[in-house]
């Protein structure tokens, strides 16, 4: 039975306790219900900030999430909406993710990431009997309901989640996350519950041996890949694998959604049915140890996904970098957990334009020239050799991808000091320009930058020389101070053959 859509005030019935996560317009905090003393998870959204369209969303969400009524799935238990806040409060689960709690296990098999896989199909089956598509499958979603040994596998986040009328297949906008999508979604062809099962082959795939089908630097090559389902099962760590296991795979993966296995039919897999007789029992410490490295590079908490959208707008606007005029000059990061939307929709059902957000406008504005400001403060402590001054601005554990780390994601600052002592100091006279500055503010207290860096100096020789490259910054604000948290920057394009220090600027 559905969750009844409760009129009454939160604290009524709830009583708040601490913070469990946090986002652009939500946070969510444990809370215990009055009665009965039971605890939840109340995802507390400051309706305040959203606009009419994301409204709508969060109504999406929550009648989807009433609907829903399955052990792998995590429950809507109550809907409050208050004039200011809307608190949608569901099951606690206590487990973390799925990934991470295998990485823990001290035995981890071929027929454990059977029966994973069997409950996540489970839970997309239940969905997809009530005409819900997920849209946004990945690890981040997959849940454990406790920290027990054997708890169940729960499903949550149906913030991109949609309706569908049987097998309906139309375009409903660009969404989910970049490894995960599927082929008719980037081709923006119209889909459906289809697109929930490739998203399971990706994760499938990653179960068995801890790295994704589809991986590139390079957006456009990853998508390339995906869009032609180029994908194979390289030695030696996919010769213990047993056939059965890749023949689920490959019906998961199959670009055509027409002849993709459905969530019913895959869960009558011999894989999946007969675990105990087909799959493997073996041990596998080779998928153990690159999870874990898969899911370090998972735990950049969305930077890298927040780079590759403000890389994403950004190119579309400049013609430096732009050399074909479709933006493919552009490199742009795939290692992400974050979810894009796009609904290529921006107006209401009446025709007219959504104008509700605008009361903020001049406050976000202010806040982008903020980001601008601090970004070239930044660049200029790098200009000056101030090791000091950029240390004070960046946050002591901060990540990069620098093309001379050879694809390494970096963290902390040991990097970036061997350059101020070794390579900066000695580079005097340099001139650098900030070419198109794109601010994305992700709520309040974070943002991120995307940038041209031209740079002109004059050689040993006496020579002009000059070169380029495109640069992202992600910065969090703690107590009322802005930190570069996380940067990201593509290799040089140089006028000359000339050797430049690495960056020159922007290390």
């Amino acid at each position: 039975m559905a969750a009844p859509l409760v009129c009454t005030r939160f604290s009524d019935n709830y009583e708040l306790k601490e913070e469990l996560g946090k986002g652009a317009f939500s946070v969510v905090r444990k809370c215990i219900q009055k009665h009965t003393g039971l605890e939840f998870a109340a995802k507390i959204i400051n309706t305040k900030k959203l606009s009419a369209r994301d409204f709508q969303k969060l109504e999406r969400e929550a009648r989807i999430c009433r609907k829903l009524q399955h052990p792998n799935i995590v429950r809507l238990h109550d809907s409050i909406q208050e004039e200011l806040f809307h608190y949608l409060v569901f099951d606690l689960v206590t487990g973390g993710e799925l990934f991470e709690d295998i990485v823990a296990r001290e035995f981890y098999s071929e027929a454990d990431a059977s029966h994973c896989i069997q409950q996540i199909l489970e839970s997309v089956n239940h969905c997809h009997t009530n005409g819900v598509v997920h849209r946004d499958l990945k690890p981040e979603n997959l849940l454990l309901a406790s920290k027990v040994k054997g708890a169940a596998v729960k499903l949550a986040d149906f913030g991109l989640a949609i309706e569908v009328q049987g097998d309906q297949q139309a375009w409903f906008g660009f969404a989910g996350t970049p490894g995960y999508l599927s082929p008719e979604v980037l081709k923006k062809e119209p889909y459906g519950k289809p697109v929930d099962i490739w998203a399971c082959g990706v994760i499938l795939y990653i179960l068995l041996v801890g790295y994704p089908p589809f991986w590139d630097e390079d957006q456009h090559r990853l998508y390339a890949q995906i869009k032609a389902g180029a994908y194979d099962y390289p030695s030696p760590e996919w010769d213990t694998v047993t056939p059965d296991a890749k023949n689920l795979i490959n019906q998961m993966l199959t670009v055509n959604p027409a002849k993709r296995v459905t969530a019913s039919d895959a869960l009558k897999h011999p894989w999946i049915c007969y675990r105990e007789k087909v799959a493997s029992a073996v041990h596998r410490q080779e998928t153990v140890d690159c999870l874990k490295k898969f899911n370090a590079r998972r735990k950049l908490k969305g930077a890298i996904l927040t780079t590759m959208l403000a890389t994403r707008n950004f190119s579309s606007r400049s013609i430096i970098t732009n050399k074909k005029g479709d933006g493919s000059q552009v490199k742009e990061s795939t290692e992400s957990n974050t979810t894009i939307e796009d609904d290529d929709v921006r107006e209401d059902k009446k025709g007219t334009v959504d104008r509700s957000s605008t009361v903020i406008a001049k406050d976000a504005e202010a806040r982008k020239q903020e980001i601008v400001k601090i970004t070239e403060q930044l660049i200029e402590s790098i200009n000056n050799a101030d090791f000091e001054g950029y240390t004070k601005i960046c946050d002591p554990h901060m990540t990069a991808f620098e093309p001379e780390a050879l694809g390494n994601l970096l963290e902390g600052m040991e990097f970036h000091k061997f350059y101020f002592d070794h390579v900066l100091g000695k580079n005097r006279g340099i001139n650098t320009t900030v070419l198109n500055p794109t601010v994305h503010l992700l709520g309040d207290d974070a943002a991120c930058i995307a940038y041209i860096i031209l740079v002109q100096y004059i050689d040993k020789q006496g020579v002009p020389r000059s070169h380029q490259y495109e640069e992202t910054r992600v910065w969090h604000r703690r107590d009322n101070k802005w930190q570069n948290v996380h940067s990201h920057r593509s290799a040089s394009v140089a006028s000359t053959s000339a050797a430049f220090p690495p960056s020159g600027v922007g290390k």
